[in-house]
């Protein structure tokens, strides 16, 4: 085997793990970027296409003044040579997770690894006197996210969570009108997420399709979700009931390939997608290959899935609020829909629910509009929020539309990150470790429950204490 392959996660997250006192006193996350004279030093492990675009190019495009990359860390070389390249940046590279923060000294590390390694390499960037800002979901099981609570209690530094979806247009106003209580005091909460037959297959063709290394879609996906209903209830979740079933993908379909560039059954399968029509999938993916095993194009039929396509999640929480949530893979359109019910009325709100909106667009063309940093808001097409009290007529909340960058949602969490992170939060967006926490335990709980055929608390899983009002 060649040397390259023997590359290892123990070797990627190094050996070394003592603390020295002096990187304790570095700056937390808000305090450093915010120092005028100097930027944040950054780093990054994990270089797939969430880290190089997102939290890599993006960073680089818009926040030059306010930060500077130091280092990339990655198992695959291949991976790393093209992240310098379409990052746009000229900073070492690195096998060695530990040896890259002990050379490069960064105030933050970023980490976009796949999400069963999310916990090692915050852990370690903590207990190295980093600061951490992690993709979701932050963890994917309750050992984990217990051990990251651990330490950065022990260290004293700070975890900031990727949740993009609170600073979305339509998100912020449907928190806006609970907060301001338009309909009374929330009883139950309906929401339904679809995936369509593009994206929601994405997730079977890569690693997110086996659950040891994506958690199950209850925590790879779904963690947004539970993360806004966590933020609209303004509670904690308190127990879960869920329901789940592997019925379309997986092996429940008559024949498979190897992968789609190698398979024999493209003209009858509705599902084949050909990678190498996408240039920078190639470059990224398909011609590192040969380094670490990793298949972009896997075969959605393949034997070896073995996370649910469908989840129905029933959650109380602990003011009494109580959510019905779903989550489909293979919807024909890419959507959602959210009711609150409360004492005096019922707020509706959806999208890409088809016969409602003004114009059509392809289901791949809505998820890369909603991946694009770019989009700006087209003013003459609204999002809607319905609100209707009881004996009223309804009245028509209308939201400037931004599809692009999860509904406008992506640049004003990093905004916020790098430029400002002192700026008034009087809707509390900006997500913590515990806000992390809360949103998986759902996730895990919901897996739990599944597995167990049984309601799980919430309180089972770590020593994070329930609380009916969030602070």
């Amino acid at each position: 085997m060649e040397e390259s392959k023997r590359l290892n996660r123990r070797h990627f997250l190094g050996t070394a793990g003592t603390l020295t006192a002096g990187a304790l006193l570095a700056n937390p996350a808000g305090s450093v970027a915010a120092q005028a004279k100097s930027k944040t030093k950054l780093a990054l492990v994990g270089t797939g296409i969430r880290g190089t675009s997102f939290w890599g190019k993006t960073i680089v495009k818009n926040y030059a003044n306010e930060t500077e990359f130091v280092g990339l860390c990655d198992i695959n070389p291949g991976r790393l040579q093209f992240a310098l390249d379409y990052i746009g940046v000229k900073c070492p590279v690195f096998t060695d997770f530990e040896e890259m923060v002990r050379q490069t000294k960064p105030d933050i590390i970023i980490v976009t690894t796949m999400d069963s390694t999310h916990h090692e390499f915050i852990i370690k960037a903590m207990e190295m006197g980093c600061d951490v800002i992690t993709e979701k979901p932050m963890t994917t099981d309750e050992v984990k996210c217990q051990s990251i609570l651990d330490a950065e209690r022990k260290t004293g530094r700070k975890v900031i969570v990727g949740f993009n979806y609170r600073y979305g247009h339509q998100f912020s106003k449907l928190k806006e009108l609970l907060v301001k209580k338009k309909v009374g005091k929330i009883t139950s909460v309906d929401f339904h997420w679809y995936l369509n037959t593009y994206h929601g297959a994405s997730y079977f063709r890569r690693w997110h399709g086996e659950r040891d290394k994506g958690g199950t879609l209850l925590l790879h996906k779904a963690t947004h979700h539970f993360d806004l209903l966590n933020w609209f209830i303004d509670s904690d979740p308190m127990e879960v009931t869920a329901y789940g079933e592997l019925e379309h993908y997986g092996s429940n379909n008559s024949f498979r390939g190897a992968n789609c560039r190698s398979c024999a059954y493209t003209d009858k399968c509705r599902f084949y997608w050909d990678i190498m029509k996408n240039k920078r999938l190639v470059d990224l993916y398909v011609n590192n290959e040969k380094y670490d095993g990793y298949i972009r194009d896997n075969c959605l039929w393949r034997d070896e899935i073995d996370i649910y396509d469908k989840m129905a999640v029933q959650i109380k929480y602990a003011n009494n609020v109580q959510v019905s949530y779903s989550l489909t893979t293979y919807s024909p359109y890419e959507g959602w829909r959210i009711a609150f019910n409360g004492m005096d009325g019922r707020i509706d709100s959806w999208e890409g629910i088809p016969w409602r909106a003004e114009e059509r667009v392809s289901q791949a063309q809505l998820h890369a509009q909603e991946m694009n940093q770019s989009a700006k808001e087209n003013d003459s097409a609204y999002d809607e929020i319905m609100v209707q009290k009881n004996w009223e007529d309804y009245q028509l909340v209308k939201v400037p539309r931004i599809r692009g960058g999860h509904g406008g949602g992506d640049v004003r969490l990093q905004d916020r990150i790098f430029k400002d992170p002192n700026m008034l939060d009087p809707y509390k967006h900006s997500a913590g470790s515990r806000d992390g926490a809360m949103s998986v335990l759902i996730g895990i709980a919901a897996r739990k429950s599944i597995e167990e055929q049984r309601p799980v608390s919430i309180t089972e899983l770590t020593d994070i204490p329930v609380s009916a009002t969030r602070g």
